[in-house]
């Protein structure tokens, strides 16, 4: 609407507000509200980080509208730029790179047109104007203001008129629910009854319409000024409350508030303070693990090399400097990863390559500081290989091992060729050749060196994986420990009341680190557990690492307990290697020396030596080792089987010569294979020491005593005693040939049986020796020396089954066999024996006939013939067998003589033939009755006389 009121609307002051609203003029009693400060222009740099959180100064305050502007808000000050009074520390090149080399260096000079102007210009001015100064503002104090009182009975009146016309305004209009679409409130504003319905329009509508356009107008008018009036006042209380608000935040709030402030800077510069501290020890990391490798402290490098790591992924993420820092220390770690394995062969090397005899210590008898460090230095080294999974490093060792074992034949073959004169190793080059150039008793002593030389090796080797499998155990030690500790804190972490606060901190922590947020959460209970700091991690770095220290906080590094199970299982295996390749470079030397068979022609004794020294050694390794190595006994056993073969030969071949020249008389026994038998009857079943020479009181014996009776033996048989006990001796001396000795005794055995009865019973020793006859008591001999041999075979079996092995026992049926053919063999010359008699009494009794004299010649020549075979094997045979063939003889007799009578007619008929016949058998009974160890014999003669029927 138009403002076309009469009445006056209320001026419009010229310095109105910035609002475009009526003012009234200002009430005495109302105080001057300060002038708002002037907004200063954003700032066209951005503000430096503070640390300061959010929620203290970013957001709309209530106390005032805008931040006040001081010197410090502007950041872009050319001027002060130019006039910089360090200009001298600037770089001369700040603003000459574009504006010219002049720029900075040139002065400015000053205006000749402007006077120099001082303060003694402005003196008198100054003097002259203090006295009125003083006058005004005493005058000030004592009158008020004129402007003042108008103005207040100003605002009074107005006030007064203003509240008067508001009155005349209707109080509909006032109402809360005014609204002029409801039909009664708009027709109560318009009254339309006071125009003319009838249409048309008179004069009189339209002044009233006019005067109704005015009065509501003039109502608009009243109400708009009260409506500005009042805002006014508002506004007035707004700033006074906005002025106390203000005073109360300058007084109250802004001193905490910055106390608060200062506390947050002061924590982050403390931050920051400690930041810088641990990117100057992570700088520090590369010069660091430079001198912990010139002391070769692996460990520590690795260790101060994955701390740094970690410190640079958690901690120091994306600081720009440190952007390369981590491949480097990648890289480096590698470098250190090769250092140690090439540091692990130089140190494997040189501990299997220095002089075994000079120093003897090994390192687990640590006896000098040098040999300590060693050891220092291995447990570093193989720490640090765990640490890096470099689980091959003991593929190197028994690499360098086994150069070093052919360095050690080497060496010993070369030290005692030197010894030799009769070796000229200029000519002779080759160690194999050397070897087969020296004397049995040069090669055995040499190969007792290597012996010894190669037991000291393993003693060596043994002490060196005696510490790596410490270090393996103590790192799988730390393992089970490092497990349990993770068990424990995991059940304390389930358990903490605090645990849920410190997720909730962690989670919503705006601070610059993570670590912040935990010790935020764990500060706020004062029992809990002092959170180390990030430095007291690298601080470490600056120290010296213990191992045990590295094995807790490399625990995610090392190995798992199966990959460490099996590290210790491989040592035990090197082990087991180390004892095998020194059994092969034995073989080597031994199988240098029998390339010409030289081995095969030792005698028992020397090869005996051998095989002791050979066993003596292997017992050794395997009591070090705990390895049954295999090698070196297969290489005795081949040879051992190639000097059976010549031991056997030469028994054997020696053997038949004795059978050969063997007369089959009875030989005298010397006392000393009675000793021989007597120790064997004491249950030694070896060949006695041999004796010094010197005189034997003792004289030979007729018979060799043996178990209580009494053997006459022929010289073969002693000397087979004694070949018997060598192949026994051998078995005791070298266990491994028991059953190859078992057979090759078994076929010395058969041999003797075999030629025996081709010599006696197949009369050969005619022919060979030249006897004239085979006679009974060559048969009875034999007869008494197969049953000497029978005898000992059980002993011989016993023996041996006592060196077999189980699985062995087999071979023991050889010695059935030969019993069985022994026993065969004497019963053939018993057989021999009586089939002698038998045929002289088919050819005396042929011619028998029954008629005087008695006794008649034919029994007096059969009597003869008994006597003298009873002489000649009564002494050899033992009274039981003498009597068994004598029976069997009789036997014979009887059958012959009932022949005889039957052919004759002679029957029992107690006539004069049977009575001739009768003192004939007397006369045969009482002289062979006669006979020694026959009295007792039941001839039984009552059978050569036929039945009646």
């Amino acid at each position: 609407m138009a403002s076309s009121h009469s009445s006056s609307p209320a001026p419009r002051p010229s310095g109105g507000g910035r609002d475009g609203f009526y003012h009234k003029e200002q009430e005495p009693s109302f105080p001057r509200c300060r002038p708002v400060p002037v907004r200063s222009l954003p700032d066209v740099c951005p503000k430096e980080p503070t640390g300061e959180g959010r929620g203290l100064c970013d957001g709309p305050s209530v106390v005032a509208e805008h931040d006040r502007w001081t010197v410090f808000s502007s950041k872009v000050n050319l001027p002060a730029a130019l006039n910089d009074p360090r200009l001298a520390k600037r770089e001369s090149d700040f603003f000459t790179k574009t504006w010219g080399l002049d720029f900075a260096e040139t002065d400015v000079m000053p205006s000749f047109y402007l006077p120099i102007i001082t303060r003694e210009h402005f003196g008198s001015y100054l003097q002259e104007m203090a006295q009125r100064e003083r006058i005004h503002e005493r005058c000030k104090t004592i009158c008020p203001n004129k402007d003042d009182v108008d103005t207040a009975s100003s605002v009074t009146t107005n006030h007064d008129k203003s509240r008067a016309e508001l009155d005349q305004v209707p109080k509909i209009f006032m109402k809360p629910d005014f609204a002029l679409e409801d039909p009664a409130t708009f027709n109560t504003v318009l009254p339309w009854s006071h125009f003319n319905s009838a249409g048309g329009k008179s004069s009189r509508d339209v002044a009233s319409s006019k005067l109704l356009q005015e009065k509501l107008s003039h109502f608009l008018d009243v109400v708009e000024h009260e409506l500005q009036d009042r805002l006014q006042e508002t506004q007035r209380a707004v700033a006074v409350l906005r002025g106390r608000t203000a005073a109360m935040d300058r007084v109250m709030c802004q001193g905490p508030l910055q106390a608060l402030r200062t506390a947050l800077t002061r924590n982050n510069c403390v931050k920051l303070h400690n930041k810088l501290k641990l990117m100057a020890a992570v700088h520090q990391t590369q010069p660091t693990v430079q001198l912990l490798l010139s002391t070769s402290e692996f460990v520590g490098a690795l260790e101060l090399i994955a701390t740094t790591k970690e410190v640079l992924q958690q901690e120091l993420q994306g600081i720009h400097s440190f952007r390369h820092l981590g491949s480097q220390l990648c890289e480096l770690e590698k470098l250190i990863d090769k250092m140690m394995v090439e540091d692990f062969s130089m140190y494997a090397r040189s501990d299997l390559n220095r002089s075994l005899r000079d120093e003897l210590h090994v390192l687990e008898k640590v006896q000098k500081p040098n040999a300590a460090l060693e050891k220092e230095r291995l447990e570093s080294l193989v720490f640090g290989l765990l640490r890096q999974r470099k689980l091959d490093f003991l593929d190197i060792y028994s690499d360098e091992m086994i150069i070093a074992a052919k360095a050690i034949v080497a060496q010993c073959v070369s030290e005692s060729v030197l010894h030799i004169e009769e070796i000229d190793t200029e000519v002779v080059t080759k160690l194999p050749d050397q070897m087969r150039l020296m004397t049995f008793p040069q090669w055995f002593e040499l190969l007792k060196t290597v012996f010894e030389t190669f037991l000291l090796f393993l003693q060596r080797i043994k002490a060196t994986l005696n510490v790596i499998r410490n270090v393996v155990l103590e790192a799988l030690d730390s393992n089970r420990r490092s497990r349990s500790l993770e068990e424990a804190g995991a059940r304390a972490w389930a358990q903490d009341p605090l645990r849920g606060e410190a997720e909730l901190a962690y989670l919503t922590h705006e601070g610059l680190f993570i670590s912040d947020a935990l010790n935020e959460a764990a500060a706020q209970d004062p029992t809990s557990r002092v959170q180390s700091g990030p430095m007291e991690t690298a601080g470490t770095a600056d120290g010296a690492v213990s191992r045990e220290q590295s094995i807790t906080s490399a625990e995610n590094m090392m190995p798992s307990d199966l990959e460490l199970n099996r590290v210790i299982h491989n040592l035990q295996e090197l082990l087991h290697s180390a004892s095998d390749v020194s059994h092969d470079r034995c073989v080597k030397v031994l199988t240098a020396r029998a390339k010409d068979s030289s081995l095969e022609r030792l005698s028992s004794a020397e090869f005996v030596g051998l095989s002791r020294a050979v066993e003596r050694f292997a017992r050794d390794t395997e009591e070090l080792c705990g390895r049954h190595s295999v090698s070196l006994r297969g290489a005795l056993q081949s040879q051992a089987n190639r000097f059976v073969h010549r031991f056997h030969e030469e028994r054997k071949t020696k053997l038949s010569l004795l059978l050969d020249n063997e007369r089959w008389k009875q030989a005298e026994v010397p006392a000393e294979f009675q000793d021989l038998v007597n120790s064997i009857a004491g249950g030694r079943i070896t060949l006695p020491e041999r004796k010094a020479p010197g005189p034997d009181d003792r004289k030979p014996t007729e018979f060799l005593l043996v178990g209580g009776q009494k053997y006459a033996v022929v010289g073969t048989v002693l000397l087979l005693i004694r070949i018997f006990l060598e192949y026994c001796q051998c078995v005791n001396d070298i266990p491994s040939i028991a059953t190859d000795m078992l057979t090759r005794l078994s076929d010395l055995l058969k041999h003797f049986n075999s030629r025996s009865c081709q010599l006696v019973l197949g009369a050969g020793a005619l022919q060979v020796v030249g006897l004239k006859t085979i006679t009974t008591r060559n048969l009875a001999l034999a007869s008494r020396c197969l049953q000497l041999v029978v005898y000992y075979i059980p002993i011989i079996r016993a023996h041996f089954e006592t060196k077999l092995q189980p699985k062995q026992f087999s071979a023991l049926r050889h010695f059935d066999h030969i019993t069985k053919d022994y026993n065969d063999h004497i019963a053939e010359v018993s057989a021999k024996l009586v089939a002698i008699m038998d045929g002289l009494f088919e050819k005396v009794l042929s011619k028998y006939e029954v008629k005087a004299p008695m006794p008649s010649a034919c029994f007096r020549n059969v009597c003869k013939q008994m006597a003298k075979m009873h002489e000649a094997i009564y002494e050899l045979l033992p009274e039981e067998q003498t009597q068994m063939l004598f029976l069997r003889i009789n036997g014979s007799f009887k059958t012959h003589l009932k022949r005889q009578l039957a052919r004759l007619g002679v029957v029992n008929d107690g006539g004069p033939q049977n009575g001739l016949v009768t003192v004939d058998v007397a006369f045969y009974s009482e002289n062979l009755q006669a006979l020694k160890n026959l009295e007792r014999l039941d001839l039984n003669m009552a059978e050569i006389w036929e039945q009646k029927r």
